[in-house]
């Protein structure tokens, strides 16, 4: 692997080279080109830290080989051996550990992301489940650290969740949730099935990378806002103003309403949020199928018509139909360790990425 190695050498010169730049007095004395300057360094830290435990693995290992050959007593001998095995175990290990390191970026794995739930086919029981799902998600939010804040919600008679938008802030949201983005099965017995029998129910799961507005520019001219009074389960009314929201982007026909906030000024806020989201999300869309198969397979893995789990309440079972994985934890899945779901699938992509990137080197 002469060139992985030849660009690991050219990696490490330029972690140098940021290193003597970052303690000098010019770079010091202006802090915008410290923080660049600083994040550069901080994204070559792993892979240099790395490739240099690899170089002292690759040392070690050949220390011990010479020492296997030159031993003459049977046990040096045989220490020499086993040293020599685990060190080869090891010094793979890194190599794979670095070639991940060096795969490409996706650009919103830093970002905050917009979740967005709809029941879908089961009436009811789809509405009581994307509230469940909702709650799961946000449990396991709140045990990565992250904030959770609901921009708008549509609940259902039975205390369930019809459609439900919030925006989930934190460390490196996306590249943990990514995956979840298709449509959720449920099989249990419903609250209203009177004779015992197992019902199938669906909800999608939507999770968009939160755009800056660097990143969607939104000309005024292209939207049109109305506002409504907003109201509640059963069409009563909650509110006498019109306080409530609704967006349409004329050149996309794109419509976002919002209602959750007493202020008019607040919710307009909150609707251009997800608007914003949207907008980006379909350009990445756009952008993902003008290019090459491996960006049109991760499309694939974000498409909200493909069924990509189901959860067995009967059998406290959930299955990822995607990796062929299979957990009979369902009630702790639902109360929001999801972690070995969401690990697994960013293990599978991640080394179906380092396949392909792989394949076309060759």
């Amino acid at each position: 692997m002469p060139n992985l190695y030849e660009k690991l050498d050219e990696i490490e010169a330029r972690y140098e080279e940021l290193t003597a730049q970052l303690s000098s007095p010019e770079v010091l004395a202006d802090s915008a080109r410290l923080q660049k300057l600083a994040k550069s360094h901080a994204d070559l830290s792993a892979v240099v830290a790395s490739y240099r435990e690899w170089r002292k693995y690759d040392r070690q290992l050949n220390e011990a080989r010479q020492m296997a050959v030159e031993a003459q007593e049977p046990e040096l001998k045989q220490m020499a051996h086993e040293e020599v095995h685990m060190l080869e175990e090891r010094k793979t290990a890194l190599e794979g550990e670095l070639k991940r390191l060096l795969l490409p970026r996706d650009p919103n794995d830093e970002k905050n992301v917009i979740l967005e739930i709809r029941a879908g086919t089961g009436g009811e029981e789809a509405a009581l489940f994307a509230g469940e799902l909702f709650r799961m998600y946000s449990r396991y939010a709140e045990s990565q650290g992250w904030r959770v804040e609901v921009l708008g919600s549509s609940p259902s008679d039975l205390g369930g969740l019809k459609e439900v938008e919030a925006s989930i802030q934190g460390d490196k949201v996306y590249s943990k949730l990514k995956y979840e983005s298709g449509v959720h099965r449920v099989q249990r017995v419903p609250e209203t099935e009177q004779q015992g029998r197992v019902h199938t129910s669906a909800a999608t799961v939507a999770v968009l990378p939160e755009a800056d507005e660097i990143d969607v520019k939104i000309e005024p001219k292209d939207l049109r806002i109305d506002t409504f009074c907003s109201s509640g389960p059963g069409g009563q009314s909650v509110n006498t103003t019109y306080s409530a929201v609704r967006i349409t982007h004329l050149p996309t026909r794109l419509v976002v309403s919002c209602q959750d906030e007493k202020s008019q000024i607040k919710n307009r806020a909150r609707a251009l949020r997800v608007l914003r989201a949207r907008l980006y999300e379909m350009e990445r869309q756009k952008q993902h199928e003008q290019i090459a198969a491996e960006r049109r397979e991760q499309i694939k893995t974000g498409d909200r018509s493909e069924k990509i789990r189901t959860y067995n309440f009967p059998q406290n079972r959930v299955t990822d139909h995607r990796i062929g994985l299979t957990l009979h934890q369902l009630d702790t899945v639902m109360d929001g360790r999801i972690a070995p779901l969401v690990d697994a699938l960013v293990a599978h992509y991640e080394a179906e990425r380092l396949n392909r990137e792989l394949g076309d080197a060759a």
